[in-house]
């Protein structure tokens, strides 16, 4: 793989890493639901004029059952659902249960598509869910239980969107998914959001805080994850999955002070190498029989 595209996955990776520090910082003062409505309308902004283009225009219709079901379940839920999370959990947490994506889009697709496990995954899938135990045990970090089992949904439907892409969705162009899908994701929580209006104007650093959500964190790195799709493909390009809870550790000890204690670095190694051996194929299977 080319020199650029291992920096553009790292800036991504430091991108995605961030997001979870002005989450923190943007939730006390607009709550989750006008936040999360508020990132998505920004980023869907700044997708814009390529969704406008004659040749992703025309692809519209025929995507628009896929676009509202991620629109609900890839960016409003489970926006909201970490959104709500940082109110009882460190952003470093944030970013390390984020990456349990991985480890849960594979048991989805286990149960929903028939995916076939190789030892090496189950082994991986064992170790990974063995760290988020480690993670989200009170004893073990300043994060609430209820804030756990919020990260772990929204996580969740992560995951769950990525096997229903794989399952129907796969010829779609992510353009065309990805920026409708932003916009509806705002659109489906305008009602909600209008009944949670900030009585007091937010201060300067929310402000800047909802800007990087949704420009840089939402809509510039998206577009970059597409693009990188494009170039290198989707299995190099979740890679970035390795980087996020590193940079989101990074980022959350040195701008918010936050500690990192000897059973989180346990707990994020263990979920990391599950995520290594989880989405390694070169093994015996076990699990369903697609046929042939």
């Amino acid at each position: 793989m080319e020199l650029r595209y291992w920096l553009l996955l790292i800036v991504l990776g430091a991108i995605w890493g961030s997001a979870f520090i002005f989450i923190k910082i943007a939730t006390p003062e607009l709550g989750s639901v006008f936040l999360v409505s508020l990132r998505l309308a920004i980023a869907s902004l700044i997708f814009l004029p390529i969704l406008l283009q004659h040749k992703y225009r025309k692809q519209f219709r025929n995507a628009f059952p896929y676009i509202l079901f991620l629109a609900i379940f890839n960016n409003a839920i489970p926006f909201v659902m970490f959104s709500e999370a940082s109110y009882g959990s460190d952003s470093s947490m944030l970013a390390i249960l984020n990456s349990s994506t991985a480890l849960l889009t594979l048991t989805i697709a286990f149960f929903w598509i028939d995916e076939r496990f190789s030892k090496l995954q189950l082994f991986g899938l064992f170790v990974g869910f063995l760290g988020i135990i480690i993670l989200v045990n009170p004893a073990n970090s300043s994060t609430t239980l209820l804030s756990s089992f919020y990260a772990l949904l929204g996580a969740s439907c992560y995951a769950l969107c990525g096997v229903f892409i794989q399952k129907y969705s796969q010829n779609i162009n992510k353009f065309v998914l990805i920026g409708w899908s932003l916009a509806f994701g705002s659109l489906v929580l305008i009602p909600i959001a209008l009944f949670n209006i900030p009585e007091v104007f937010p201060s300067k650093s929310t402000i800047l805080s909802v800007l990087w959500l949704g420009g840089i964190s939402t809509g510039l790195a998206f577009i970059g994850y597409v693009r990188l799709i494009e170039k290198i493909g989707a299995v190099r390009t979740s890679t970035v999955a390795y980087l996020l809870p590193v940079f989101g550790i990074i980022w959350g000890y040195i701008f918010l002070g936050e500690s990192i204690t000897l059973n989180i670095v346990i707990g994020c190694i263990m979920v990391l190498v599950g995520i290594f051996f989880a989405t390694n194929k070169k093994s015996d299977s076990l699990g369903g029989d697609h046929g042939t």
